[in-house]
């Protein structure tokens, strides 16, 4: 379960949050550009700490300013699937979901292996050889993803998953998502 209290001022935006999902489930976050959606993300990923409030998944305190505790990014069982994907574009697609579990200490075959499972399980595994310039937008966007469950996350972050991509494989890649979501029960917020 992730419960969120997110109070943070960034600038001009005065950002107040509540949010409460259960495991398994989807939230989506919706309103006009500028209201804090991204933002709202980031704060879950670790990448904005809060003033205020806190974020607790799966009964573990990732963020509460008034104990302090703030746990990092890379520490956080949290996938994250932003608008720009920040694929390495000097590795290949299997390098480049291999990264995560590399930087968390998993050995090199170790990460290879799991790297090859999701991209396989994204439908991309004639492609693992390929750098993101070789791929369509499409493609890029399930090496993201790839990328986001090779961590073996408790929570998915997706912020705009489908922009820019046309109706058919907006529908597609919704599937894939929901259908990775059923298998493993994690839980999502996306904008």
């Amino acid at each position: 379960m992730l419960a969120a209290d997110i109070g943070l001022t960034i600038g001009s935006l005065d950002l107040s949050v509540e949010l409460e999902v259960d495991r398994g489930e989807v939230l989506a976050l919706l309103g006009p550009n500028g209201a804090g959606k991204t933002t709202a993300l980031r704060a879950l990923a670790g990448l904005e700490q809060l003033d205020r409030g806190s974020i607790v998944l799966a009964g573990t305190v990732l963020d509460d300013p008034t104990t302090p505790t703030f746990v990092p990014p890379a520490d956080r069982p949290v996938g994250v699937v932003f608008q720009d994907y920040l694929l390495f574009p000097h590795l290949s697609v299997l390098d480049n979901v291999a990264f995560g579990p590399r930087c968390r200490g998993v050995p090199k075959t170790t990460a290879e292996i799991t790297a090859r499972r999701w991209v396989d399980s994204v439908g991309l595994g004639s492609l693992a050889g390929s750098r993101p310039a070789e791929l369509s937008g499409g493609m890029i966007k399930r090496v993201a993803l790839a990328r986001a469950l090779a961590l073996e996350p408790e929570l998915l972050l997706l912020d705009e998953p489908t922009a820019g991509l046309d109706p058919d494989r907006s529908a597609s890649f919704v599937r894939l998502i929901r259908e990775l979501q059923q298998q493993l029960g994690f839980t999502v917020v996306l904008v």
